[in-house]
């Protein structure tokens, strides 16, 4: 939504001048006429909304120094631009003592002022994304800290708080980039275990022979190159929470051990004589079917049903397109502010091609879209022209984008109009072919499967092709290649390195 900002002052002819400016800026103002009206209008229902207050400091009864003494303490992370008339140096520090962010002298510049709230916001943007970090690092970040206004992930975000109130094992599900390490993590933040470790495993990023040692420990000397005893991750969170990502890629052997110790609350560190006890909430995620992969022989089925207890769905974010602005808001303001470049949003054609666009990589590739953007932005508003990789693919689709409801999220975007009819994306069903289905449906000229003599060729060149045509056709976007040859991304690279093949990602 577009951000408001409270102005507050005693003069309708000043409060007609500051909301004209604010407007211009692109912001919406809410306008009060004197300090008790503001009090309570911020200790009110709506002022959470607010993202800054331009407060006169001379007015009759509750004046601007009383409001600014009673806001600050109660909302610290609330910037406050300060009018005064006087600009002695008692008052400035006066009011800059109080927790005030900046004051302008009057009469008001509308050039100073833009300056005065750009600043401001760019600043608690970056405050508040160092707040979020510093939540995440110390295991308390919550729900209210993701960025989501889509009813599929509101109903996430209710499953999600319902299974904080509870020891109950979690497995979330959901394509790469969609954000499960900060669902675990928000998870984490509203249980009784907030504050405790949340230590982070990759199953799919630790080499084979050191899985075990890496989740269980060991002691020292147990194998070659065990120079010291190490805990592993299992007693690293005990007492907090596991969250073990990609657990599909986890090996046969290593999946009868984790079942162990889930069962029995205790870890074998290899070359230990004997077990150790631990306390943890595991958290498992995966972008693989495992029920799938359980009839495959590849997943054991005693430890999908000891995982999937709680599962809960992540979706694409083409499946919930109308987070595609509050996300894109969100990393504008933080990208911005911790690049340093002007840039206070988008314009409404950009976003608009952002909306249209299918995002294989979901918020990962969001992030890093805009992130590409802003560096190459040289004015205010990021254009359809700092976005030439996704404007390309969008091309064809233009005569739809007129229809994204994109025009109120300023000021993150340009200045508010008309909101067109609200935008509906229906869901799409699995894309997930077998390889000979993939080859027909993607390559004309197919992929042979005899030699000149007639003979059959080696499946490994056979998959060597295939692989080798699906990063050419998709741009070297391995999530996406892996995503449409139905195997994990993990599995792609070591195929990729297996079958030496050369790749440069798009």
């Amino acid at each position: 939504m577009t951000q408001a900002i409270l102005i507050v002052d005693d003069d309708p002819a000043q409060r007609r001048i500051l909301e004209e400016v604010v407007k211009r800026d692109g912001y919406r103002p809410v306008s009060v006429d004197g300090g008790e009206a503001a009090l309570a209008y911020l200790d009110g229902p709506s002022g959470a909304e607010i993202s800054l207050v331009i407060l006169d400091l001379v007015m009759p009864g509750v004046d601007g120094m009383e409001v600014l003494s009673r806001v600050h303490p109660a909302k610290p992370n609330l910037p406050v631009i300060v009018l005064t008339a006087h600009g002695g140096i008692e008052t400035v520090v006066n009011v800059m003592r109080e927790g005030a962010t900046d004051f302008v002298i009057k009469p008001v510049s509308p050039e100073r002022l833009h300056v005065s709230m750009r600043n401001a916001l760019k600043v608690n943007a970056l405050t508040g994304e160092i707040s979020r970090l510093q939540k995440r690092q110390s295991g308390r970040l919550t729900f209210s800290d993701i960025v989501a206004r889509s009813a599929l992930m509101g109903q996430v975000i209710r499953f999600g708080k319902r299974a904080a109130q509870s020891n109950i094992p979690i497995i979330i599900e959901g394509e790469s980039g969609v954000g499960k390490e900060l669902i675990a993590s928000a998870i984490q933040g509203e249980s009784d275990r907030a504050g405790k470790p949340f230590v982070t495993v990759n199953c799919g990023a630790i080499p084979e022979n050191l899985v075990e040692s890496i989740l269980f420990g060991h002691e020292k000397g147990a194998f070659t190159g065990a120079s010291d005893k190490h805990a592993g991750k299992f007693q690293e969170a005990s007492g907090g929470t596991l969250f073990l990502d990609e657990i599909g890629e986890l090996p046969l052997d290593m999946q009868v051990k984790l079942l162990r110790a889930l069962q029995q609350g205790e870890v074998d560190p290899v070359g230990s004589k004997k077990p150790v006890k631990v306390d943890i909430r595991l958290i498992s995620a995966t972008n693989r079917d495992l029920l799938q992969m359980v009839k495959e022989g590849r997943f054991r089925e005693d430890l999908y049903y000891r995982l999937n207890v709680f599962p809960i769905h992540v979706p694409a974010l083409r499946e919930r397109k109308e987070d595609i602005p509050d996300l894109v808001a969100h990393f504008i303001r933080r990208l911005a502010a911790e690049e340093g470049k002007p840039v206070l949003g988008i314009s409404r054609e950009a976003l608009a091609i952002l909306c249209a666009f299918e995002w294989p990589g979901n918020v990962r590739q969001v992030e890093n879209a805009v992130f590409r953007a802003i560096v190459l932005c040289d004015g205010e508003m990021l254009q359809v022209s700092d976005f030439p990789q996704i404007a390309s693919m969008a091309e064809g689709h233009m005569p739809a984008l007129a229809r994204m409801p994109v025009a109120d999220y300023a000021p993150a975007f340009d200045r508010p109009v008309e909101r067109p009819e609200p935008f509906t994306q229906a869901s799409r069903p699995d894309n997930r072919l077998t390889l000979a289905e993939f080859a027909r449906s993607n390559f004309s000229d197919g992929i042979a499967i005899t030699d000149a003599a007639g003979n059959m060729r080696k499946l490994e060149d056979v998959e060597a092709e295939m692989i080798r045509l699906a990063i050419d056709k998709y741009k070297g976007h391995m999530t996406e290649v892996a995503r449409r040859l139905g195997i994990g991304r993990s599995t792609l690279y070591r195929k990729v390195r297996d079958l030496g093949l050369e790749v440069r990602e798009g």
